[in-house]
């Protein structure tokens, strides 16, 4: 029988601290948007709704036994699959800033390279847990999952999303180190991978482009280095202390993305080193609670969600922190549970909850391992 137990608080605790965190300081950060808009509570009302829809899903994660998931992975990757490809439709796809990366129902929008995080999540953690020793075996265990994962990167990459895919593929391959693939087969994926993340920038302009202005920002200050510049200044004047919440000097008109890609050094100037020191801590605490949901997970199936959503959330974090400092090249992956935006908020909230439902379960049966 299964033993239920109260479930993870201090994930839960870690969780909503970094959603108010964040729902402050995407208020501070969007005043000019808000003033230009006409209607000063304009971000408000929008990040109120996604934080509400994201506790909802949250709740709903918590709620829905973790391994009813399992008879319904083939499907989620079928409508992950479908909801790729719908962004390149006419009419239903939404492209900005040369990409097209969203689905428009007119009543709302997202991005559908959020849920397929998730949906290839609960794919691989069905996939390896069923494959067992099997997976220790390249072309009978990694290839075939390999060969999944590299269809949906592919498609991300169409939109184009190289941030996207980085998080997906790298994430994929934890997953199957975790589920016991050996460390030599992942190291063999690394030239070929690194090899393609290369030769993809190098032919793509405007992703070349972000490579030389990672090396030197200040050798093109005005075009291509302009938002490294304004993140480093951002963070740079904010100091110990910061100027204070709400008092951001960057966020008009300076520094772009501020609430979204960016919004780390908006906290930096607004907080200082205290306030930056803090939200990486409040990370870490998380991250570390969801690192002891796995650890003592219930059985192999739970294990390897756990692991995969705790890897989405710290891969995404440190590529956002890393991309404001000035650490790596812009890449447009968002701050997880802090930055503007509904579909990766959801997201992201769901996983808490699903990781929250894992931590309440002690032990299943045997019969319920086998299938």
């Amino acid at each position: 029988m299964n033993e239920r137990q109260k479930p993870d608080y201090l994930l839960l605790i870690g969780a909503l601290l970094l959603v108010l965190f964040g729902f402050l300081m995407v208020l501070s950060a969007t005043t000019m948007e808000s003033i230009s808009s006409g209607d000063p509570a304009y971000y408000l009302k929008k990040q109120s709704l996604y934080v509400i829809a994201g506790l909802l899903a949250m709740y709903a994660g918590y709620r829905i036994d973790y391994f009813s998931y399992r008879k319904y992975s083939g499907a989620f990757i079928g409508a992950a699959f479908v909801m790729l490809l719908m962004v390149f439709v006419p009419v239903l796809g939404r492209s900005a800033g040369g990409a097209s990366r969203w689905i428009d129902l007119g009543f709302f929008s997202f991005q559908p390279s959020e849920v397929v995080k998730l949906a290839l999540i609960l794919y691989l953690a069905d996939a390896l847990s069923r494959k067992g020793d099997s997976i220790r075996y390249f072309w009978k265990g990694l290839f075939p999952l390999l060969l999944v994962v590299g269809v949906f990167c592919a498609m991300i990459l169409a939109q184009p999303d190289l941030g996207t895919v980085i998080v997906i593929f790298a994430n994929s391959v934890f997953m199957m180190y975790i589920a016991g693939a050996r460390i030599s087969h992942i190291l063999y994926l690394l030239p070929p991978a690194l090899a393609g993340v290369a030769l993809l920038s190098f032919m793509s302009p405007y992703r070349w482009r972000r490579i030389t202005a990672f090396m030197d920002p200040w050798k093109d200050p005005h075009g291509t280095g302009f938002h490294i510049i304004q993140s480093l200044i951002a963070i740079g004047s904010g100091g110990i202390f910061g100027f204070g919440a709400g008092n951001s000097r960057q966020k008009f008109l300076y520094l772009p993305e501020q609430y979204t890609d960016f919004i780390f050094s908006i906290i930096c100037e607004e907080l200082g080193f205290i306030g930056a020191a803090a939200l990486i801590v409040l990370f870490i605490f998380l991250i570390s609670r969801a690192i002891r949901i796995c650890r003592l997970a219930p059985d192999a199936y739970s294990r390897l969600i756990a692991a995969g959503l705790s890897g989405y959330i710290a891969l995404q974090a440190l590529i956002n922190i890393g991309v404001a400092t000035g650490s790596l090249p812009t890449t447009g992956i968002p701050l997880p549970l802090i930055s503007y935006g509904g579909t990766s908020l959801v997201v992201t909230l769901f996983s808490v909850g699903v990781m929250l439902n894992i931590s309440s379960f002690k032990s299943r049966s045997a019969d319920e391992k086998k299938h």
